[in-house]
């Protein structure tokens, strides 16, 4: 039997609908329809923005410093080391690790195998990731990767040994 490519979304704003999810691969469908649960229909969202009276440059950086403000948090909560870069960089680059780290936890432990002491061991690997710009290369990885992802950046930062010796 294959996976429903139709999914009946109930949104946080009381509204239902049906969406199309083809365009995802299957075994992500589940978990991206009760991530679109927790969100207003795309209706309410517009009327939210219009709303607010903001211009879309405004709107965007309305958001950008409640994405921030919330990474910061997060990054306080969870320990993570500040990152180093451009102002620029780091400002992006924390929104993208806590992003990146908290849909590979939700895919890893809520929706796969990975336990928490092993979930704290991959989380303690990120901390040592502390340049910038490689949270913001990995911010459309798929978080599976992840673990090899840190794994390859750890070993990056190694000297490379010599052979000739």
């Amino acid at each position: 039997m294959a996976v429903k490519t139709v999914w009946p979304i109930s949104h946080s704003c009381g509204h239902s609908s049906d969406r199309d999810l083809s365009n995802r691969a299957a075994d992500r469908r589940a978990g991206f329809a009760e991530w679109l649960a927790t969100r207003d229909c795309s209706d309410c969202w517009r009327a939210a923005k219009e709303d607010s009276g903001q211009d879309k440059a405004a709107w965007v950086e309305a958001k950008r410093a409640e994405e921030r403000a919330e990474s910061e948090a997060w990054s306080q909560q969870y320990r993570m080391p500040p990152l180093e870069g451009t102002e620029r960089a780091v400002d992006w680059g924390v929104r993208c690790r806590h992003q990146v780290l908290d849909a590979a936890y939700t895919t890893l432990v809520v929706e796969g195998q990975t336990s928490e002491a092993e979930w704290e061991e991959i989380e303690d690997t990120a901390r040592g990731i502390t340049r910038a710009g490689w949270w913001l290369d990995q911010r459309s990885s798929d978080p599976e990767d992840l673990t090899e992802l840190l794994q390859a950046a750890t070993e990056a930062d190694r000297p490379a040994e010599n052979p000739h010796f």
